[in-house]
């Protein structure tokens, strides 16, 4: 059954038109008509039952016929810090992070990392970057849509990071995962292509993060994510 995200709120009854994307994929991609049954999720936790109405040319509406909370949440909150990597690379980054559980992605501005946006280029960028993560929340039946933030500087991230588990991956002088008291939010950093620098691995530990090694080879900028995150929901989360 096709699942979608709706930014709109859903209470049952109501009728929504669907934005052009979710409805060209239905009716020209599915070929699905008037009557057909679906999912709909709000981004907010929130998930409805729902049945095509009308599946015009301009317009594509659906009937909510039933809103119940979602269910796969993770019961650890993952902020993820993601240094920006090129072409395809950070969208694979962020579309396994979200199936994986992660509750929040900043993408990052570091020192050896080679991508910079600005202005309009960066504000495309961020729009399809969520909705790489709205994709695959469609995908892993998730309700709730991590944000992805505007990209910061390394340093202006590591500065905000409260969570009680702070790690960033680092070969060269980390650790494996400790056992420790499951925490309900942590944060994890991960490097550019080239990794991060002395300055980069200084200012992490400043703000209280511990590296973290996953073994002796070494990952790519859009590996590692998957492999820590894997790690820290099994230790600490719902795999």
């Amino acid at each position: 059954m096709p699942r979608l995200y709706v930014p709109a709120r859903l209470e049952s009854g109501a009728e929504l038109t669907l934005p052009e994307g979710s409805a060209r994929h239905l009716t020209r991609v599915l070929r699905l008509g008037p009557g057909a049954p679906l999912v709909l999720f709000d981004g907010e936790g929130a998930e409805a039952g729902a049945r095509l109405v009308e599946a015009a040319r301009k317009q594509t509406r659906v009937r909510v016929e039933a809103v119940w909370p979602g269910r796969f949440e993770s019961p650890l909150a993952v902020h993820l810090g993601q240094a920006i990597s090129k072409g395809d690379r950070m969208d694979y980054a962020i579309q396994k992070a979200v199936e994986l559980g992660v509750a929040a992605i900043t993408p990052l501005y570091t020192p050896r990392g080679d991508v910079r946006l600005k202005g309009e280029r960066e504000a495309k960028k961020l729009a399809h970057w969520q909705a790489v993560a709205a994709s695959a929340c469609e995908q892993c039946g998730r309700a709730t849509l991590p944000p992805v933030h505007p990209p910061q500087r390394l340093g202006d991230w590591l500065e905000a990071r409260d969570e009680p588990l702070r790690l960033m991956l680092h070969p060269a002088t980390g650790s494996a995962l400790a056992a420790a008291e499951a925490p309900a939010t942590a944060a994890l950093l991960i490097g550019p292509e080239g990794g991060l620098s002395a300055e980069d691995v200084a200012a992490a530990e400043a703000a209280r993060f511990a590296p973290l090694t996953l073994g002796p080879r070494i990952l790519r900028t859009e590996t590692a994510p998957v492999a820590a995150l894997a790690l820290l929901q099994y230790c600490f989360g719902d795999l």
